[in-house]
């Protein structure tokens, strides 16, 4: 059945019961097959964050978020790669016109965005000549285009953190994505070696941290006016949370099926099993509302034409962390309560288990870091320059 972003959200149930038929043999290829890319390229997915004027839904920016929590019922590491891919086109659109014209004939546009600022920019006549390596390059095996993170040096002693972009062709892949979860992902990493970048395909990280890139001035839509942590953040967050309403529902299943012999009885006559999953049930709840509560109060700063302050972009940022902090509680909360038999490594609560921490081990969702942050912003204290908000 063809996805449509007519209700809001451009997954369907079938789309996501293919893509837990797919899960195992995603992990085993340790990138996304090329029918799930096919699929969802087909259904128009990608362009869901795309600006009109490219031919783009140019939806509002939470629009993202249910789809992708929905999408890890069915694999985490498809819907982290693909939700990403969405993110990244988003963030296309926060580049000049002129980067935004030559990437956006490419389509779909598939960039990965490794954005540690690990590659070294040098200034030279009509852009930088840039060289790095950056680890964590999610979907880097099916992409087209990717954008990386880079210092340069703007004059003697000044130093500007920026995001390059540029085409596949001029970077190097190296196949390091070995790893116990999110094996899908292909998160390998991205080599450059002293490449031309022009002005126009470079934007400065702190334009967009704020809000105020190229792109936001260019499309007349708040969704490209939302920053970026938090976008990203609780963008990130989405596998988890769906992950945990995932396990909830493995959990559920498993009670009315399990015999436990050595008490003759279903577990799902035992109080305490019922009232694991009824505790992992509201914690959740609480979870959609502290998402729905965040997502609001960005939204309502940018309808009034406002930028979205410091401390607002630090709490969304602990949002996003507690959410993924609670998810992976749930997860093993409900794990643990459904015995041994769980522990096969066939067991899907087992792939749910591996897969949010590596999504826990993300550096934007460091929890005391973020508790810091957030609680620096709100006494009005200064933070780091490179600080993640």
């Amino acid at each position: 059945m063809p996805l449509t972003v007519a209700d809001g959200s451009p997954v369907t149930a079938e789309f996501i019961e293919r893509l837990a038929e797919r899960a195992g043999e995603a992990e085993r290829l340790r990138r996304l097959p090329a029918a799930t890319l096919a699929e969802a390229g087909e259904s128009g997915l990608f362009d869901l964050l795309v600006p009109a004027r490219y031919g783009g839904a140019e939806a509002a920016f939470p629009a993202i978020f249910d789809p992708v929590r929905r999408m890890a019922h069915g694999c985490a590491s498809s819907a982290w790669t693909l939700g990403f891919y969405v993110l990244h086109n988003w963030m296309l659109a926060l580049f000049s016109e002129r980067a935004q014209d030559e990437a956006f004939a490419t389509r779909p546009f598939l960039a990965p965005a490794p954005l540690a600022p690990t590659g070294r920019g040098v200034p030279c006549d009509g852009g930088i000549r840039l060289t790095g390596r950056w680890s964590w390059a999610t979907g880097v095996m099916d992409g087209n285009w990717v954008i990386v993170g880079a210092l340069c040096e703007r004059e003697p002693g000044s130093i500007l953190p920026v995001l390059a972009l540029l085409p596949m062709a001029d970077v190097r892949v190296e196949d390091v994505w070995h790893t116990d979860g999110m094996r899908a992902t292909g998160s390998n990493d991205v080599v450059i070696d002293d490449v031309f970048v022009p002005t126009h395909r470079l934007v400065a990280v702190p334009d967009i941290y704020t809000g105020t890139a190229p792109g936001s001035a260019i499309h007349d839509a708040d969704t490209y006016r939302w920053p970026m942590v938090p976008a990203l953040a609780l963008l990130a967050a989405m596998p988890a949370l769906g992950c945990a309403e995932r396990a909830a529902d493995i959990y559920a299943e498993r009670l009315s099926q399990r015999f436990l012999a050595y008490e003759g009885v279903m577990q799902k006559d035992k109080p305490m099993a019922s009232a694991h999953l009824a505790e992992s049930l509201v914690r959740l709840r609480a979870l959609r509302g502290l998402l729905a509560d965040t997502v609001g109060e960005i939204d309502t700063i940018l309808s009034a034409g406002d930028a979205v302050p410091k401390p607002v972009r630090g709490q969304a940022r602990l949002a996003a962390a507690h959410i993924v902090r609670e998810s992976r509680a749930v997860i093993e909360e409900l794990l643990g309560a459904s015995g041994a038999s769980a522990h096969f490594v066939d067991h899907p609560l087992q792939r749910i288990r591996r897969d949010v921490g590596v999504i826990g081990g993300h550096v934007v969702f460091d929890y005391d870091t973020s508790r810091e942050l957030a609680g620096a912003l709100t006494l009005g204290m200064k933070i780091p320059r490179t600080a993640m908000v």
